[in-house]
C-alpha cells in the first residue's frame, strides 16, 4: 500500500486529505495527517473578535471532525523531516512515519519574537496582535475599556497571512469607535513596508482613497527594526520614528521551525515549489500547499482553496506516470470588510491585478468587484458557513473555478 503523509491539518492539509481520499483507491493508498493541535481555527474570524462581532466559540472546532474516518490523524509536534530517507520523525515517542509522497501544509505563523522590544515588556498591554486566537481575545478586552489615543497598525514584514486583514482592522476600528461615539478621540494609522495600502495598484488606489475619506493615515515604506515599549515608539532601520498609544502589530510571519531544521525552507521557512504545480524544487515526491509554500501570491484561505483544487487532479496524473499540467495561475480572491455593513471584493492571479466587474457570474454577480457594497459584506459573513461546510470537506462550490476568469471583468 502506498503512503501519503500530510503535515498539517489546517485549511490546505484538510482539503487535500479530503480531495485525495475521494480520488484515490482506498485499497491502494493510505493517507495519514499529522498536526500538533487538535483544534481547527477559522482564522478569518480572528478579525471580528476584537470588535465583538464574533465570539470565540464561533471560530473553533475539532480537526478530527473534518477528516474522513479512514484517514489517520496523529496529534504530535514534528521533530524532523528526512527527505533523503522518505520519512518523518515525530516528537511523540520519536515515532517514525515513512511515506511515498509527502505534502507539507504546516502553514505560516506570527513570530513576534523576531522583532526586538515587541514582547519583552508591554506584550498584550499596550502592544497587541489579532492574528492569533489568544491575541484577538486579549485585544477585544483591551478595546472595551480603551479611552482613545493613537492606534497604530504595523505590518512588520511581508509576506503575511491575509494581507488585507490589517486594512480591514482599520476600517472596522473606524466603524467601532464611531459606534461608541469616540471616533474623534482616536487617531488611526497604518504603518507598512509597502509603498501603499496594498500590493496591487488598482486595489491600492481604491483603498487609499477610502482611508483618506475616513481619516486613516498611511505611513508607507516603513521597515520596522525595533519597538521601544517604554517610549511607545516604532523605530525603522533608518531611525524614523512613529509614536503610538496602542500598537496592533502584525508580526513577521514564518513557516514552521521544522521546515528550517530539515533544510527544506527559504529564509522564512517557506518551502520553495513550482508555482503552478506545488512540486518541491528539490525533491520529486514532496509537495507544499497553502501558506507553507513559497509562492508569489497572497497567503490566504482562497489561495489554499484554489491551489488544492488544482493540485488534486494534477497529483493523480503524476502518480500515474503522466506529466503534471501547469494549471494553477495564482488565483486569489477575498472580501475586504470595510465597516458599516459594507465590503469590497477583489479577484486576481499571478498576472492579472484586481479589475472591476461582477463575480462569480458575468454581468450578474451577485457580488461586485472593486466596489463597496452591502452584498459583499454579507458574502464575507456567509463565508464562515462555506468554510466549515464546503471548503474543508473538499466539496465543490458551484460557479467558482480554481482558475481566474476574465469573463465579466472590465479591463483598461
Amino acid at each position: 500500500m502506498k503512503k501519503i503523509l500530510i503535515l498539517g491539518a489546517g485549511t490546505a492539509g484538510t482539503m487535500a486529505a479530503n480531495k485525495l481520499n475521494h480520488l484515490l483507491n482506498k485499497q491502494e493508498w493510505q493517507i495519514t495527517v499529522v498536526d500538533q493541535d487538535e483544534t481547527h481555527y477559522y482564522q478569518p474570524g480572528f478579525l471580528f473578535i476584537p470588535f465583538g462581532i464574533y465570539g470565540e466559540q464561533e471560530v473553533v472546532k475539532p480537526k478530527k471532525r473534518f477528516l474522513p474516518a479512514n484517514v489517520q490523524l496523529i496529534i504530535s509536534p514534528i521533530q524532523l523531516i528526512e527527505p533523503e530517507k522518505n520519512r518523518v520523525i515525530l516528537e511523540k515517542e520519536n515515532q517514525i512515519l515513512e511515506y511515498d509522497y509527502l505534502i507539507i501544509a504546516t502553514g505560516t505563523h506570527p513570530r513576534p519574537d523576531q522583532t526586538p522590544g515587541l514582547t519583552e515588556e508591554e506584550w498584550r498591554k499596550s502592544i497587541h496582535d489579532f492574528y492569533t486566537y489568544e491575541g484577538a481575545i486579549a485585544l477585544r478586552n483591551k478595546l472595551k475599556n480603551w479611552q482613545g489615543g493613537h492606534l497604530v497598525v504595523n505590518i512588520m514584514e511581508m509576506p503575511i497571512k491575509c494581507p488585507v486583514a490589517p486594512l480591514e482592522f482599520l476600517f472596522l476600528a473606524d466603524w467601532y469607535f464611531t459606534q461608541r461615539q469616540m471616533r474623534d478621540r482616536v487617531k488611526l494609522t497604518l504603518v507598512t513596508p509597502l509603498p501603499g495600502a496594498f500590493t496591487k495598484p488598482k486595489a491600492t488606489q481604491l483603498l487609499s482613497q477610502m482611508f483618506t475619506e475616513r481619516g486613516i493615515e498611511v505611513v508607507p515604506e516603513f521597515y520596522t527594526e525595533r519597538v521601544e515599549p517604554a517610549q511607545k515608539l516604532l523605530i525603522s532601520y533608518d531611525e524614523e520614528e512613529v509614536p503610538y498609544d496602542l500598537l496592533v502589530t502584525i508580526p513577521v510571519n514564518m513557516g514552521a521551525d521544522v521546515i528550517g531544521r530539515s533544510g527544506l525552507g527559504d529564509e522564512l521557512n517557506h518551502v520553495p515549489v513550482d508555482k503552478h504545480t506545488f512540486l518541491s524544487t528539490k525533491y520529486d515526491n514532496i509537495f507544499a500547499l497553502g501558506d507553507a509554500a513559497s509562492l508569489p501570491t497572497s497567503k490566504a484561505g482562497s489561495v489554499a482553496h484554489f491551489a488544492v483544487e488544482a493540485f488534486a487532479e494534477n497529483f493523480i496524473r503524476y502518480v500515474n506516470g503522466r506529466n503534471m499540467e501547469p494549471n494553477f495561475d495564482g488565483h486569489a480572491n477575498c472580501f475586504i470588510e470595510t465597516g458599516y455593513g459594507k465590503g469590497i471584493l477583489i479577484d486576481f492571479n499571478y498576472d492579472v491585478e484586481p479589475l472591476p466587474g461582477k463575480f462569480p457570474l458575468p454581468g450578474i454577480g451577485p457580488f461586485t468587484l472593486l466596489q463597496e457594497s452591502r452584498i459583499n459584506h454579507w458574502g464575507k459573513m456567509m463565508f464562515r458557513w462555506l468554510y466549515w461546510n464546503m471548503l474543508l470537506p473538499g466539496r465543490e462550490i458551484p460557479f467558482i473555478s480554481n482558475q481566474m476568469s476574465l469573463a465579466g471583468k472590465q479591463s483598461d
